[in-house]
């Protein structure tokens, strides 16, 4: 009788412990990986979300649109953060594909270009910035761009990984990353180092790494090309919107930039999303989730836009 009693509180003890480890979970990681440029609002979406959701974990990392898509696609993220259109052949692989903001890749230069105040008056043609960024010369002179005698050359950088602002660059003139000329460097902000340390250096970048989203102005040692869309050779009114981040981004919203280089934000999954904890992310992102999107430096979706997006997770 003594050792049934015995055996019973063992049983019981087991149970006990197990019910305790059950309950001393909090829930599960969700991994996010992908894109530079939606990397500031993904921090910022998932921390938002996990002070209502306290079950969910995030883990969320910057590598490039490439590296994202290649995660999800191997099951390592569960949501990759993706910055560019989808190729022909990325589209036969059961990727699901949410819009989520929008922002714009912008053609930067350095501040210590000693004709930077002739830059932002002239601005440089959509022409010139063909030739620039993608005919792959090393003789073009700040002097012949900007009609000076300045013989100085030009020194392109573009993005060495895999990325949806230097292929969404390409695109605004009918070309893909890989026809970018100029030097390698990884990641948004490398670029933008490398560009603002090179006084005759040229380079693009999102808009959150041109802009400080925290004072509106414009980061240390990069400045903004103004892209002289009717050839006029000065900045019009209607084509000077990169003051502030509040500028562009309503330039960006508006239509005033064009689009490419403005371009949709998406989150993407492996197959449409099963998994409740995913799907509740994501509809909170289509829903509470667009009000933290303005303040951290993005444009929002519209209205038919959220909704079409919502569909997508009945």
């Amino acid at each position: 009788m003594r050792i049934k009693s015995l055996l019973i509180l063992f049983i019981t003890g087991l149970f006990a412990a197990g019910l305790l480890s059950c309950g001393g979970k909090k829930g599960r990681n969700a991994t996010i990986s992908g894109a530079f440029a939606l990397y500031p609002l993904g921090v910022k979406w998932t921390e938002q979300y996990k002070a209502v959701n306290p079950g969910l974990r995030f883990d969320v990392s910057a590598g490039g649109a490439g590296k994202g898509l290649t995660d999800v696609l191997a099951g390592a993220a569960d949501v990759a953060m993706f910055s560019r259109q989808l190729t022909d052949a990325e589209k036969k692989k059961d990727i699901w594909v949410f819009a989520v903001a929008k922002d714009a890749v912008l053609p930067t230069f350095s501040r210590h270009n000693p004709d930077a105040a002739l830059i932002r008056k002239k601005g440089l043609t959509e022409a010139q910035l063909k030739d620039v960024y993608l005919s792959g010369k090393n003789n073009i002179s700040w002097g012949a761009l900007l009609d000076t005698s300045g013989t100085h050359n030009v020194v392109v950088y573009t993005r060495s990984d895999a990325a949806g602002a230097a292929d969404t660059w390409a695109a605004y003139f009918g070309g893909k990353q890989e026809n970018i000329k100029g030097t390698g460097i990884y990641g948004d902000p490398g670029l933008a180092e490398a560009v603002g340390k090179d006084a005759n250096g040229v380079g693009f970048n999102n808009v959150a790494y041109v802009y400080d989203i925290t004072t509106g102005k414009k980061r240390p040692g990069i400045d903004v090309i103004p892209i002289d869309r009717n050839g006029n050779r000065q900045i019009d009114p209607g084509e000077d919107f990169y003051e502030n981040a509040d500028s562009i981004l309503q330039a960006i919203s508006d239509g005033r930039y064009p689009s490419p280089p403005a371009r949709d934000l998406y989150f993407i999954t492996k197959g449409k999303p099963t998994d409740p904890d995913i799907i509740g992310f994501l509809k909170w992102v289509l829903t509470d989730g667009q009000k933290y999107v303005k303040t951290a430096g993005y444009v929002p979706l519209t209205d038919a836009v959220i909704k079409e997006q919502l569909q997508k997770l009945q």
